[in-house]
């Protein structure tokens, strides 16, 4: 082994020292906890990206249709989505109206999810990003807020439904588990019994147990006229809203697809998947008459009805089925999520892994979900209103990437605070007027599903259609005001890519390439 020079001993010894330094100083300072800044980001000197926040390079766009299925299956694949259209026949309605609420209601929102999605695919950046374009710079961190902390409020109420599923099968080992008495005091807000969760295999079971599927297909409308027609557009637009979130973020889903033309396959998964568990729902509800004399909706409560050595195995497999379930759909559609617009706010120090970390800990033990769900129903109804501020978002982004830039878009301006989406001081005017606007008429329906006792007359009609109404009007509000009020620095020719001023759609020859007149002008 050949011996090393003074000069490289004392290199390696001086190397080592910087390590043993860097190493304490994680304990010590907040500079170690500080992400690598990507060579190849479009940030100027004095503004911080890392890899997950910037562009998504090739290497990482892997997902193919299979890919995309797998996705939405994880996601739909919940109590909620079990129990929409059983909760339709429950205020009322027969199961035809149910079903034309449900196919209706996701067909509707799978239409912005498309559009959407393909802003993701095109531009392969994420929603907090690619909401530059259309509220600003530094404007858009207020849809980012608004998408985190509904991810947050979700991450909790689904929490504890996987919590709930998880009773199931501890009771399904150990019936004992539920003569332990409750010690807590009545402030923990854990003063009752968790109920129970199942699936798939529910309905065989059910439908097995009753004889078949019951008498709901017999049920008669209680009622008529247009009543019933106000309570389908209701209940319509509740199952449009409950995916408003996915409306809006999708794009950090997307952009992590192979080729651009899979987006529009969401269009058929979205309602078909949701209708197919819809029907799933009905089914094992219908049962339920048979076996316990009354509808049970919650598959929760469903599985609490099996006892016996076969019964209880039964709802072990259930429960640890929804408990899977609850798993995907919390990551699927609130850690990431919350993640991506942590790291867009703080992407110095944090990346989708330490933002799923923070929204596992806050969303599962800070906010207490258990109290949560406990202590206000009506927590429950503005959980749904919040769609009324998720549609005009969803409804400035489309309109901005489709109609009123036409799908062109320079990327990196979108990573330049001083660039040409800075509009006036990081704020565009348009998407907050739009906003605004859109979210004036239905606020009366958000304090009314806050508290109920609070008559707020003939408004209740417009928050009947709240998602529609706030799409569309925010959609028409910010078109009409981009071309009235035309920022024309933010519009360019061609989608720009890179600083190489790679353009989608257009042969560039090699003589355009290295003549400038020919390239748009590019912004610092």
């Amino acid at each position: 082994m050949p011996k090393k020079s003074v000069s490289e001993t004392f290199h390696d010894a001086k190397s080592h020292a910087k390590s043993h330094a860097k190493s304490h100083a994680k304990a010590t300072s907040i500079r170690a906890w500080e992400l690598p800044k990507q060579p190849t980001t479009f940030a100027p000197e004095g503004t911080w990206t890392n890899i997950d926040n910037d562009v998504t390079p090739i290497e990482r766009r892997i997902w193919g249709h299979w890919a995309l299925l797998g996705y939405w299956m994880s996601d739909i694949l919940s109590a909620q989505s079990w129990e929409g259209a059983s909760t339709i026949i429950s205020g009322g309605l027969t199961y035809r109206e149910a079903l034309i609420c449900l196919i209706m209601g996701t067909f509707i929102i799978a239409i912005p999810i498309s559009l959407n999605g393909s802003i993701g695919t095109k531009l392969r950046v994420p929603y907090p990003v690619a909401a530059r374009s259309s509220f600003g710079y530094a404007f858009s961190r207020v849809p980012v807020v608004i998408r985190m902390v509904t991810a947050l409020f979700w991450h909790a109420i689904q929490t504890y439904a996987g919590s709930t599923a998880m009773t199931q099968v501890i009771r399904a080992i150990w019936p004992s588990y539920l003569q332990i008495p409750n010690h807590l005091p009545r402030s923990a807000g854990i003063t009752r019994r968790l109920r129970n969760l199942g699936r798939g295999g529910t309905v065989i079971g059910m439908c097995k147990l009753a004889g078949g599927s019951g008498d709901i297909w017999d049920q008669r409308p209680q009622y008529t006229g247009s009543t019933r027609s106000w309570m389908i557009l209701s209940y319509m637009t509740s199952l449009s809203g409950g995916w408003a979130t996915m409306a809006t973020n999708i794009p950090d889903y997307t952009r992590y697809l192979k080729k651009p033309r899979g987006i529009w396959l969401q269009a058929l998964l979205v309602p078909g998947i949701c209708t197919f568990i819809g029907v799933l729902g009905i089914i094992a509800t219908s049962a339920s008459k048979a076996l316990y004399g009354q509808y049970i909706w919650d598959p929760l409560e469903l599985a609490s009805h099996w006892n016996g050595p076969g019964g209880r195995a039964a709802a072990f497999f259930v429960g640890l089925a929804w408990v899977v379930a609850q798993i995907g759909v919390n990551v699927s559609a609130n850690v990431i999520s919350f993640a991506n617009d942590l790291t867009s706010l703080c992407p110095r120090y944090i990346n989708i892994r330490r933002g799923a970390v923070i929204a596992t800990i806050i969303g599962g033990w800070v906010m207490v979900p258990w109290k949560i769900v406990y202590s206000a129903t009506s927590l429950m109804n503005f959980m749904g209103a919040l769609s009324i501020f998720l549609s005009p978002i969803a409804a400035i982004l489309i309109a901005d990437f489709w109609v009123v830039k036409g799908q062109a878009i320079d990327v990196p301006a979108l990573y330049r605070p001083k660039a040409r989406y800075r509009y006036v001081k990081g704020c565009n005017w348009r998407a907050a007027a739009a906003l605004l606007l859109s979210l004036g008429p239905n606020l009366p329906g958000l304090i009314n599903a806050v508290n109920p006792n609070i008559n707020i007359g003939g408004a209740a009609k417009i928050y009947a259609f709240n998602y529609l109404w706030g799409f569309s009007s925010a959609f028409v509000v910010y078109v009409a005001s981009s071309y009235v009020f035309l920022a024309t620095d933010t519009l360019v020719p061609f989608t720009i890519h890179d600083d190489g001023n790679v353009i989608v759609g257009q042969h560039v020859s090699e003589k355009e390439i290295y003549s400038q007149e020919a390239l748009p002008e590019k912004q610092v």
